[in-house]
């Protein structure tokens, strides 16, 4: 879908885009000094040379700067030229402060691996992980993981982002993440009613008991995250997608869900039902 995107370049929204595609502009390719005679001089210009940057930032791999250019609702484009360098992302802390909680454990899944970091053990290692990947995707990331990571380990996070918070809101998705993946569809069994309150008590716990399965339990929460982000993403695209004459070529595939390598201990989930709403 990128290179069929011109709503990323100065003066051009949504209504002029479509305008571009219905008169036969449907990529970057179609623009030339030809097919853009008959537009105005200063949307001529920008037409041309906006195009000859973006071949030029595709070529090179820079997500970062479309994800600069795009507006935010529109970074869902960014997902079919750069998936191949997209990290899933979602974190776990002590609380919503950035200033004051502090990050636990962090899950990252590039749609072939799980990468998990925990405080106190290889956390250190995240900066140089997410280095390696020029596309973040997150739910609800811009407003909390993000922010928490900047603050807390002082990673610039420069890279391009998807907030499939905002992406799921513009199909008619509301709540949080797991109310949009029971909607649809997703069933994140004996994790389902888990929710973020209980993973900081199961970070207390594992940090008072040492007990490795509460670590594990809490792991489990952190990465069906990452695991259902992957799921959802190509299914938001093309959802997206059906507004745009484009969807019969460009439709992705489903992403089959990968197991979860973690486990979430039954002993350690009954340990706290009746004390987080369950």
């Amino acid at each position: 879908m990128l290179q069929h995107t011109f709503c990323h370049l100065r003066g051009i929204g949504p209504n002029t885009e479509r305008q571009l595609w219905d008169q036969g502009l449907h990529t970057w390719e179609h623009v030339d000094p030809r097919t853009v005679a008959h537009l105005p001089p200063a949307r001529r210009t920008r037409l041309l040379e906006g195009c000859e940057r973006s071949r030029h930032a595709l070529a090179s791999g820079d997500a970062a700067w479309f994800g600069q250019a795009l507006p935010s609702g529109e970074r869902w484009r960014l997902f079919s030229a750069f998936e191949a360098g997209t990290a899933y992302l979602d974190i776990e802390t002590t609380g919503l402060d950035s200033r004051h909680d502090h990050v636990t454990t962090v899950a990252v899944y590039d749609g072939i691996e799980v990468m998990c970091f925990v405080q106190g053990d290889n956390l250190d290692q995240l900066p140089a992980c997410l280095e390696r990947y020029p596309l973040l995707v997150t739910y609800n990331g811009a407003t909390f993981d993000l922010p928490f990571l900047r603050q807390q380990l002082g990673i610039p996070l420069q890279q391009a982002h998807i907030d499939l918070r905002y992406v799921l809101a513009s199909l008619g998705y509301a709540g949080g993440l797991k109310a949009c993946e029971r909607a649809m569809g997703l069933d994140r069994g004996e994790l389902a009613d888990v929710d973020g309150y209980l993973a900081v008590l199961l970070w207390h716990d594992y940090r008072k008991s040492g007990d490795p399965r509460v670590l594990e339990t809490l792991l489990a929460y952190n990465v069906a995250d990452v695991l259902n982000l992957a799921a959802i993403m190509p299914t938001a695209v093309n959802a997206k997608l059906d507004n745009t004459p484009f969807v019969d070529r460009l439709r992705l595939p489903e992403h089959p869900m990968t197991t979860n390598p973690y486990t979430a201990h039954s002993a350690i989930l009954d340990r706290y039902r009746g004390q987080v709403g369950w």
